[in-house]
């Protein structure tokens, strides 16, 4: 059964929980003709990443990172959750003003911001938002003297962590008394203090280093008058499993850490996770466009590998496939993520050889994986990468004319019911024409699809299905 989501967005609704190797194959077979790079995206797994979230943080409210994943169909979810927006520039705050989030639910997490933005948070209402300079309370005095500021501090850094942050923002604690200071004589409204630990954090240990630095900072705001009410914990949480600290580790270390430094009720604690609520939930399929033979050690005049295996070597493989890091895969780059390959078909059997896999941009640059072992491939061929979800849409770019991939979404019936649960399931055939709401909708008024009913081309709304 299909369900439409809003925004051009359809959602396969399937009765059990299938293997995304099977759901790749089913995407490939219901598109044969065509070999573009697409995602998956798994809206259970994201899902069952908010029931996780209570479950570890019963104190402390998500606001979920747009920056790390915005497409349309990851924000309404979280939204129609309830869940809250971490936002960086005023085509964020937007995105999520326009799902009808109310302004309350966004925080405007950019420490250094253009003053148009603030102006824009000011006519609507997003008045939290995080400072670490003193000339972003002269910007915020000018245009938004109304606003809950938010102190961000410098957390510890000598603790491991996938992407350092505090090299570009927030204060040193050192500096907190300072900028409080400047706030008080602007008469702003400084209501807490928050942090970020690194992106990806990899020890637990960081967040009770950053909590215990914080309550100094906040018990300085309250000596110095400000009613002082929120900390916020901000990211950090990992996505996946990848080997490091886990979420329930995380989550042990917090908890103690907020009883010890801040107990009692009187203080909102929230946090800024991204990659926790969408780096498992879509799985990029590629497909190999062309494909070479090397030498695996010998080069040429020019150290490029030689186009034929030489009688004393094995032969390596070169793929190319139709992403990169210039595009979904930036995440190489920017990220510090590594990757692991899957493949479709079944080579159990085959000799492995050394390969390397390559994007289809002209860059030298654009390798994705310089050296692994894999079974001789052909073009045409899938190659696809799990826990693909955190910062890898969002930051692609189009370089070289090169297509963004396209995305297919799935979720299991019981998981959908959770959220939706006065989703009518029936199957009488749709109407030609559907009446999908073109001012918006609540989150109850999804469609269904009865797929076998569905015209080609009918359209919904003001777009045009192809199913």
């Amino acid at each position: 059964m299909k369900h439409y989501f809003g925004s051009n967005t359809i959602v396969d609704i399937t009765s059990h929980q299938k293997s995304i190797s099977t759901l790749i194959q089913k995407t490939v077979d219901n598109h044969q003709h065509e070999e573009d790079a697409f995602f998956i995206g798994d809206l259970g797994d994201i899902i069952k990443k908010q029931k996780l979230w209570q479950e570890c943080f019963p104190r402390v409210e998500p606001f979920y990172a747009v920056k790390c994943n915005d497409h349309y169909a990851v924000l309404k979810l979280l939204a129609d959750m309830g869940l809250s927006f971490d936002c960086a520039s005023k085509a964020e705050i937007q995105k999520v003003l326009k799902l009808g989030v109310d302004p309350s639910r966004i925080v405007y997490a950019n420490p250094c911001k253009q003053t148009s933005f603030i102006r824009y948070a000011a006519k609507n209402d997003v008045s939290l938002m995080t400072f670490d300079n003193e000339d972003e309370l002269v910007k915020v005095k000018a245009v938004y003297p109304a606003a809950r500021l938010v102190l961000r501090i410098l957390p510890p850094s000598n603790f491991k962590v996938q992407c350092e942050l505090g090299m570009k923002f927030g204060c040193l604690p050192g500096k907190a008394y300072h900028l409080l200071e400047a706030a008080r004589k602007l008469d702003l409204n400084v209501v807490g203090v928050s942090f970020h630990v690194g992106s990806g954090c990899q020890e637990a240990e960081a967040f009770e280093a950053a909590i215990q630095q914080a309550r100094d900072v906040f018990d300085m705001g309250l000596s110095m008058g400000f009613d002082m009410d929120l900390l916020d914990i901000g990211g950090g949480f990992p996505g996946h499993e990848c080997g490091g600290v886990s979420i329930e580790e995380i989550a042990e270390v917090v908890n103690v850490a907020l009883d010890k430094y801040f107990p009692g009720d009187g203080v909102r604690f929230i946090a800024e996770p991204g990659r926790f609520y969408v780096a498992s939930a879509f799985t990029i399929s590629t497909n190999i466009i062309a494909k070479r033979i090397v030498a695996r050690d010998q080069r040429g005049n020019n150290a490029e590998p030689v186009d034929f295996p030489t009688a004393d070597d094995e032969p390596a493989m070169m793929y190319y496939v139709n992403d990169g890091v210039y595009g979904s895969f930036n995440c190489l780059l920017y990220d510090h993520a590594a990757v692991v390959p899957s493949l479709l078909k079944n080579y159990d059997d085959d000799m492995l050889y050394t390969s390397s896999i390559w994007g289809p941009t002209c860059d030298g640059l654009d390798c994705i994986m310089p050296e692994c072992k894999l079974p001789e491939l052909r073009s045409g061929d899938w190659i696809y990468f799990r826990d693909m979800g955190a910062y890898t849409l969002a930051s692609a770019s189009g370089f070289n004319g090169m297509p963004a991939p396209n995305q297919y979404f799935v979720c299991t019936m019981d998981l959908w019911e959770e959220v939706y649960p006065n989703i009518e399931m029936d199957e009488k055939p749709v109407e030609k024409v559907i009446p999908v709401m073109k001012f918006g909708h609540y989150p109850y008024e999804t469609m269904k699809f009865n797929q076998n009913a569905l015209p080609e081309g009918v359209t919904v709304g003001d777009y045009e299905v192809d199913m």
